[in-house]
């Protein structure tokens, strides 16, 4: 299955680079691009693709919100994979509760840019290491959310268990070996706390594990 991809940014040699590295690889297909958010919603709602490349800063609508636009109209299935620089840190958050399923840096090698879109298209998350650590601790020096814990608390014993497991970075395989228990048993609990939450996927139920004060910032 071939996944379909949309790069949104404001710079044509950008653009075109991540085109030529998505050209190499056989299971991706860039169907569209487009150089503000206002276009990138455009043609996320005309081509259905399976993931939107996102950048932050364009001019007109910016990334997030066009994030926003996207992720908030039932009617698109495509889902946003933000891309960002060391410089755009402060927006990184805004992206996340915006519903990006995740966000890497512009300057990732070519093999870590694949398995992001990869993942995001198969509905899971993606954090970029590089930058997860300074989202962490952004989300960690808030006060905590009462609404956000409330949700938290509201999930049973082992769905809190997994949630922290899922915050401190772990796959499925991985949180399955930790619990002794099987891959698809993860699965079933990731899909109930994520309901439970109101979360789109794993990098928003991350947020409401931080948001919350549920995980703290050494855990």
């Amino acid at each position: 299955m071939i996944i379909r991809v949309v790069v949104a940014d404001d710079q044509e040699m950008v653009r075109t680079g991540f085109r030529m590295i998505l050209a190499a690889e056989p299971g991706l297909e860039v169907v569209g691009e487009a150089v503000d958010g206002r276009e990138a919603v455009d043609v996320a709602r005309r081509l259905d693709p399976d993931v939107v490349l996102m950048d932050v800063r364009m001019p007109g609508l910016n990334g997030i919100e066009a994030t926003r636009v996207i992720t908030n109209d039932a009617t698109i299935r495509t889902r946003v994979l933000v891309l960002t620089t060391f410089e755009d840190d402060e927006f990184v958050h805004g992206a996340l509760q915006a519903g990006a399923s995740g966000y890497l840096l512009k300057e990732s090698p070519a093999a870590e840019l694949v398995r992001a879109i990869e993942a995001v298209a198969a509905g899971d998350a993606f954090l970029g290491p590089s930058l997860t650590r300074q989202v962490i601790d952004e989300l960690t020096h808030r006060l905590p959310d009462r609404d956000q814990l409330a949700r938290v608390e509201a999930l049973s014993p082992r769905e809190r268990e997994v949630l922290r497991l899922v915050a401190r970075g772990l796959t499925n395989a991985e949180i399955a070996r930790s619990l002794f228990v099987s891959e698809a048993t993860v699965k079933t609990h990731v899909a109930r706390l994520l309901q439970k939450l109101g979360a789109r996927d794993r990098v928003q139920a991350v947020v409401v594990a931080y948001e919350s004060g549920f995980v703290a910032r050494d855990v």
